[in-house]
């Protein structure tokens, strides 16, 4: 197992330009799926979930050629179905969160499909009922498998229904508007997610021939055709990962500039950490955060402590959470921090406790940080990364630190974040990968 060794406690400075984003990856890959045409995506993060679900459609029988950087053509023209019954993908399938997603095209195209109990972060229950009742309505026969903990999907074929989402589940929003566009007739999906990446996924299903409405909105339409087509798409920055670096900006008081973060997708997460005090500029389509010795988290406007929680777009995205909590430890004032829909997801705090952080974790969903106003530094430390987000947020938290820190289970890390290190060492970093 890898790690990170980081001296911390000295500014950074520099451009950055953020990775494509990993989570509309994950959905636009298995879209190749639902076509045997060839399909051109650009953008795309080289990192650890991705190189995994690739490694799945390879298995499957789809032709994976890399242009360039990021740039990778598909052709799902010969896919081997027995690789669905093997003890090959249950284990592949367990190793991501996004491999629930290859079912929905699957099921269209072919009338069959698994989904095995999925992988990926361990930061509370994720439940796969928004996707199985969605492929029931559309006339989905299901059968589990309890020794294996796989699901197995078989339909004659699918027909368009009204479905109407118990959560606005991204994932299964996906996997259903996958699914709708090959049925027969129309289906109606409410409470849909609406997050910019499944914009993204409808607009490149519109582009290979499907019929989708009401994109961006929380109600879709689509109506289903009979054969979809190759086009040529490319995926938005990753808003998680500007986030992540306008937090290591403010906390290790960093001039940075992020370029080209298609401003118009971030929604209302500029404006949050502009609520911990951040100072940020727009120029262009770049962010530019200037060096700050102090933030000050701003109070609501009856005078209480302000709260941050997480929320279906246009709110919050959790994953920005963790990152949120690691920069309130040296504002000047205090937040709760409330993390509504997973129930281990702060559990990483008693490492920023052990560091010299003041955080109150009152239950498993909020936490109470009293910011340092950076009179007191962080301390160095041997951390864990548990999962992605709290491992870029404990590498953030190193990086501000006074002293040496070492990360260990740093392929968490590498899960979500493209060659990491290697982009911190361009700002001025002191970290080194240890094999």
């Amino acid at each position: 197992m890898a790690s990170f060794k980081i001296e911390g406690g000295s500014p950074l400075k520099g451009e950055i330009k953020p990775q494509g984003a990993k989570n509309e990856a994950l959905q636009v890959l298995c879209a190749v799926l639902l076509t045997s045409e060839k399909l051109r995506i650009k953008n795309i993060p080289e990192i650890g979930d991705v190189k995994c679900l690739m490694q799945i459609l390879q298995h499957l029988g789809v032709v994976v050629k890399k242009n360039d950087i990021g740039d990778f053509t598909f052709q799902a023209k010969n896919i081997c179905l027995e690789y669905l019954n093997t003890k090959k993908f249950r284990e592949d399938g367990k190793c991501i969160r996004g491999s629930v997603m290859i079912a929905g095209p699957l099921l269209a195209r072919f009338g069959k499909g698994c989904m095995p109990i999925p992988g990926g972060d361990r930061i509370g229950r994720r439940r796969l009922d928004a996707h199985l009742r969605g492929f029931e309505s559309l006339g989905s026969h299901i059968d589990y498998n309890r020794e294996n903990q796989y699901f197995y999907l078989t339909s004659k074929y699918l027909k368009g229904k009204f479905i109407l989402l118990e959560e606005a589940s991204i994932t299964a929003t996906a996997n259903i508007i996958m699914a709708a566009s090959l049925a027969k007739g129309k289906t109606t999906i409410y409470n849909a997610a609406c997050e910019p990446y499944i914009q993204q996924l409808c607009r490149l299903l519109n582009r290979m021939g499907a019929k989708i409405k009401g994109i961006g909105s929380n109600l879709i339409h689509v109506t289903g055709v009979t054969e979809l087509g190759g086009c040529l798409h490319t995926i938005l920055p990753d808003m998680v990962e500007i986030g992540s670096w306008i937090g290591l900006a403010a906390i290790t008081s960093s001039e940075i500039k992020i370029r080209n973060v298609s401003w118009k997708n971030l929604g209302i997460i500029p404006n949050i950490f502009q609520k911990m005090g951040i100072s940020l500029e727009k120029k262009d389509d770049d962010i530019y955060i200037p060096s700050q010795k102090s933030y000050q988290i701003k109070k609501l406007l009856n005078n209480a402590i302000l709260t941050i929680s997480d929320a279906p777009w246009p709110g919050l995205t959790p994953d920005l959470l963790s990152i949120l909590t690691v920069v309130a430890t040296q504002a000047k004032g205090s937040v709760l921090i409330h993390q509504k829909m997973f129930e281990s997801r702060l559990f990483f705090v008693d490492k920023l406790i052990e560091m010299g952080a003041q955080i109150i974790l009152c239950d498993p969903h909020r936490a109470t940080v009293i910011g340092l106003n950076h009179q007191s530094s962080l301390r160095g430390s041997l951390l864990n990364s548990p999962d992605i987000r709290a491992g870029i947020s404990l590498l953030i938290a190193a990086l501000s630190a006074q002293g040496t820190s070492r990360i260990k289970n740093i392929e968490q890390i590498d899960r979500g974040y493209e060659n990491i290190d290697q982009r911190l060492r361009l700002l001025g970093a002191n970290i080194v990968r240890i094999k």
